[in-house]
């Protein structure tokens, strides 16, 4: 999205058009993990119990796979500024809705329509992210987009659900909407307006598809990540029932991890700019260590709060894969990009799946950790291929040149 084509560069300000998509990942965030704080509240408000609201968040989650790869094939002869805010006026209305769900089946549409959107705008905010930097600093300018969505676990999520106690579990849903208006006016008002590129088509963007680099990379994600989301989901329950103290530390230890978070991907993002692919897999050494460790802690306050921080720097893999596939997609960028959140969305679905299997199977909470740690190192080994694999196609390359 080079500025020169219908703007001055002297009009550009980088770090204004990086608070205005973060702004959106704040959003996003926000949305994302709140409503899993607000399903004690909703529920009965809808006439339903806790599992099946749990399927309205399995709705958005469903939303945000499917949306992710359809809009960014259909969009592409969209220019990435208006794309950007078409996604977040969508976003606001599909919140709004929410809001005024009258029933649990409508509940459950609106919440699937407020994913769609999800993985598209992430995926486009961060190659418009990429391309305001130079190429050394690409993935920096990433995480400070996706920086947005970690400071929501921090900030939004606490606010939201404070609201939903405080006045209406649908003002949790409503301050997203407010805050997806805002994100499309700062769009409109900082983001230099582009056009798309003259030979743009849905084949083009298809061609990602055909790409095993881009396969074995949103596979590692899939996996890798999984692990995190295995024990995240199950963190009340672990410390109510096994670290032994109030529920009213809940929200501290979210703050904790959201912290981790937010410092993991810009530490991540920052290494991966001067050694990409070691830092991918230093970030799942870590994810492993820190999730093999959890079932030792949760006994223990402090040393559990100590290590859902260390299993929260795991996060930073998703920006440095997200510039992987920068790097691999060629010029299929948009669905690659988007193919990411729904990667990890896969992962979101994956981990509680697998981790609540272990707990079923009588294992006790603290087994997410095992599960958790074993598919970080899944996720390790299929980096290792992805890197084997890379160096095999350069190497059939240059025999092939010479």
């Amino acid at each position: 999205m080079p500025p020169s084509q219908n703007q001055p560069a002297h009009a550009i300000h980088p770090g204004l058009i990086l608070f205005a998509l973060a702004m959106g990942g704040f959003a996003i965030g926000t949305t994302e993990f709140a409503a899993m704080s607000l399903v004690p509240y909703f529920a009965p408000s809808l006439g339903i119990d806790a599992p099946t609201a749990g399927h309205v968040i399995s709705a958005y989650a469903l939303g945000v796979v499917v949306g992710a790869p359809i809009i960014a094939v259909l969009a592409a002869r969209l220019s990435r500024r208006s794309l950007l805010i078409g996604l977040m006026l969508m976003f606001a209305v599909a919140n709004a809705l929410s809001a005024f769900a009258p029933s649990y089946h409508w509940m459950l549409a609106f919440r699937f329509l407020s994913g769609l959107p999800h993985g598209a705008y992430f995926g486009v905010a961060a190659l418009v992210a990429a391309s305001l930097v130079p190429p050394e600093k690409r993935t920096q300018a990433v995480a400070r987009v996706m920086a947005g969505l970690t400071i929501a676990t921090v900030i939004g999520v606490p606010v939201a659900n404070w609201l939903g106690q405080a006045i209406h579990w649908r003002a949790g849903f409503g301050i997203v909407a407010v805050l997806a208006l805002v994100t499309a006016l700062l769009v409109r008002r900082f983001a230099p307006a582009d056009t798309a590129p003259e030979d743009a088509s849905p084949l083009r963007e298809l061609g990602a598809l055909g790409k095993r680099q881009v396969w074995l990379t949103l596979a590692t994600g899939a996996i890798g990540f999984a692990g995190l989301f295995a024990v995240y989901t199950y963190v009340a329950n672990t410390l109510l029932d096994v670290t032994g103290i109030s529920g009213a530390w809940l929200p501290v230890i979210l703050a904790v991890f959201g912290i981790g978070m937010t410092l993991g991907t810009l530490g991540a993002a920052w290494a991966a700019d001067r050694a990409l692919m070691p830092t991918a897999a230093a970030m799942l050494v870590i994810s492993a260590g820190s999730l093999a460790l959890y079932p030792f802690t949760a006994p223990h306050p402090a040393a559990f709060t100590v290590n859902i921080f260390l299993i929260g720097l795991g996060a930073g893999l998703g920006v440095v894969l997200q510039t992987r596939l920068m790097d691999v997609a060629g010029d299929a960028q948009t669905l690659a990009a988007a193919l990411h959140h729904s990667a990890f969305n896969v992962a979101n679905a994956l981990g509680p799946w697998l981790g609540g299997m272990a707990i079923a199977a009588g294992y006790g909470w603290t087994s997410t950790g095992i599960v958790g740690s074993l598919l970080a190192l899944g996720g390790l080994l299929l980096l290792g291929i992805t890197a084997w694999d890379a160096g095999f196609q350069r190497r059939r390359a240059g025999l092939a040149c010479a």
